[in-house]
């Protein structure tokens, strides 16, 4: 057996006892709620008022450009990789249905490697966190933790409703973080480059 395939039954593995873990009707139904993106829709739009009313539309529209910029990266990226690395998604595996896979959404495409959802809302998590730390008036961890917290629950969930493998969404964490970083790096020099 190769690493890849070690990795892979690792992955198979932690993502049925993730999938399994506490079922209800209840989580069952929270788990769907974290994962449709368009609930949050209300959310982004406090989060950008905030960020306008915290930093000024001219600050507060450079981080908030960062932070569209993340999300299209980390979704276009996402459409690239899904197709290039071909891997099929939990819910069209056959030997994760045989293994008990529950599928609480519509499947989607075939292939998901890696998770839209989990690199997108990771990365407008730690791209807004950060670009607030241009107001210099107060610190953020209030906002911080819990956005982070919302995130990871966002990218967690896709396990939970059998859309994606456990692997797809750490990597979807790490690289909507990255994506984040490289955008508020560019925020950062532009602020500094107009004097905002």
């Amino acid at each position: 057996m190769t690493i890849l395939q070690y990795l892979h039954h690792l992955d198979q593995s932690v993502t049925l006892s993730i999938n399994g873990f506490l079922c209800s009707s209840f989580t069952d139904a929270v788990w769907q709620l974290f994962s449709n993106k368009y609930v949050w829709f209300p959310m982004y739009f406090l989060v950008i008022l905030y960020v306008l009313h915290r930093l000024g539309w001219k600050k507060g529209g450079i981080v908030i450009l960062s932070c569209v910029l993340t999300i299209f990266c980390c979704d276009q990226f996402a459409n690239f990789t899904k197709e290039t690395v071909a891997r099929l998604r939990p819910c069209w595996d056959l030997k994760m249905l045989d293994g008990g896979l529950r599928v609480l959404e519509w499947k989607g495409n075939l292939f998901g490697f890696y998770s839209a959802h989990a690199a997108n809302a990771m990365g407008f998590a730690v791209c807004s966190s950060l670009g607030l730390k241009f107001d210099k008036r107060l610190r953020y961890r209030g906002y911080s933790i819990p956005v982070i917290i919302w995130a990871v629950l966002v990218g967690i969930s896709r396990v939970f409703v059998g859309k994606h493998f456990f692997g797809d969404v750490m990597v979807g964490f790490i690289i909507g973080a990255a994506f984040a970083l490289a955008f508020n790096r560019i925020a950062f020099v532009a602020v500094r480059t107009f004097k905002l």
